[in-house]
């Protein structure tokens, strides 16, 4: 495939972690990069991987403009988008300030909300795109370690759905991926033991869910929220 017919994926938060390895295994599979994180990591990542990279927060509007005028002038398109994030704050459900739920809200559901206000109309040119909102595990059995995290994140999964409904029939394509526990953070043994599989899941496992999800292979798949967390969910 010519170098211009080769797909365009936009990252947030794509410089370390998840993202990271989901822009690595993208680049494996043929797509022109546009990364994001706070960070100057997505910038060198983007330079390794021959892409393009910028330093920015998912919650501003400003940086996620920048980062989508960025793709489009490099590559004229964009085919893919993965919203991916850090953990907002966590505390006492009570004890949380206004302030932490506010920022929460950008991080998680106004972040997604404003990449789609920004990419729908260029997918909508194309007549085709898709996109995978990274969350957790918790999103939907909701636990007090995370509040503000699980309150967004089960947001986001609505959202996905509500998307999905909205642009189906124009080959737009938005599914959540929710991943239990993962090697981008250093788990105790007793986390692993608490997963049927008796480990916690990989990077490079999300970064291949992730692909498979933004690939006409999963072109019939669209609002899902699927999980990646060996199990440990207990809904059915």
């Amino acid at each position: 495939m010519p170098a211009d017919e080769k797909p365009v994926a936009v990252i947030t938060g794509g410089g370390r972690g998840m993202g990271a390895a989901i822009a690595r295994e993208l680049g494996e599979r043929g797509y022109r990069l546009a990364l994001m994180s706070p960070s100057g990591s997505a910038v060198e990542l983007a330079d390794e991987l021959g892409g393009v990279g910028i330093k920015g927060s998912a919650q501003n509007l400003t940086d996620l403009e920048a980062l989508v005028d960025l793709a489009v002038s490099r590559y004229g398109r964009i085919d893919a988008v993965v919203n991916h994030t850090g953990h907002p704050p966590k505390g006492d459900l009570l004890d949380i300030t206004d302030e932490s739920w506010v920022l929460g809200n950008e991080m998680m559901i106004l972040h997604l909300v404003r990449m789609a206000r920004l990419v729908t109309p260029l997918m909508l040119s194309q007549g085709k795109g898709a996109w995978v909102n990274i969350t957790t595990f918790a999103a939907f059995e909701p636990t007090l370690k995370f509040p503000v995290s699980c309150a967004y994140r089960a947001a986001v999964g609505a959202y996905t759905k509500l998307y999905a409904d909205r642009y189906g029939a124009n080959n737009i394509r938005m599914n959540a991926l929710l991943p239990g526990y993962i090697d981008s953070l250093d788990h105790k043994q007793e986390t692993a033991d608490a997963v049927p599989m008796k480990r916690v899941g990989t990077v490079e496992e999300i970064a291949k869910t992730a692909a498979f999800l933004l690939c006409d292979d999963a072109g019939y798949i669209t609002g899902q929220n699927i999980r990646v967390d060996g199990g440990i969910t207990r809904h059915v």
